[in-house]
């Protein structure tokens, strides 16, 4: 086609160039555009529902939220429980070296460093009679 005045253009001419302005670029086949251009779901109720499913990923924003927030705190509390089996074996290792070393022989032997020494005679009794008659 040339550069023509439009009164010049004839009626064959311009039922070629129709066609040619009428194509359309059409969209890729997949399953997205098939789905709203082949009336599954309009437009109009997709803009509709838009509401919703933002709603939909904020309660499933919030669901890994609250997950990771709960493995988290099983984590402090598995951290905080052997914490406290290990503090309550050091207790238990405490209590058995206090008892053993509050036994009369191991008393004798700290006291023995200062001078103090074991009595050998058993201690005496001492009665006191009262003669108010």
């Amino acid at each position: 086609m040339s550069n023509r005045f439009r009164s010049e253009i004839t009626e064959e001419e311009e039922q070629e160039v129709v066609p040619e302005i009428a194509e359309k670029s059409e969209l890729p086949k997949n399953i997205v555009t098939q789905f709203f251009t082949e009336g599954f779901v309009s437009k109009q109720a997709a803009t509709e529902t838009l509401p919703f499913v933002i709603f939909l990923a904020f309660l499933a924003m919030v669901y890994i939220g609250n997950r990771h927030y709960a493995e988290n705190n099983i984590r402090k509390i598995d951290k905080l429980n052997k914490e406290v089996k290990e503090l309550s074996w050091d207790f238990k290792t405490l209590k058995a070296d206090l008892m053993l070393k509050s036994t009369q022989t191991e008393v004798a032997k700290q006291v023995d460093t200062l001078g103090l020494k074991e009595p050998i005679e058993p201690p005496k009794k001492i009665i006191i009679t009262s003669n108010e008659n």
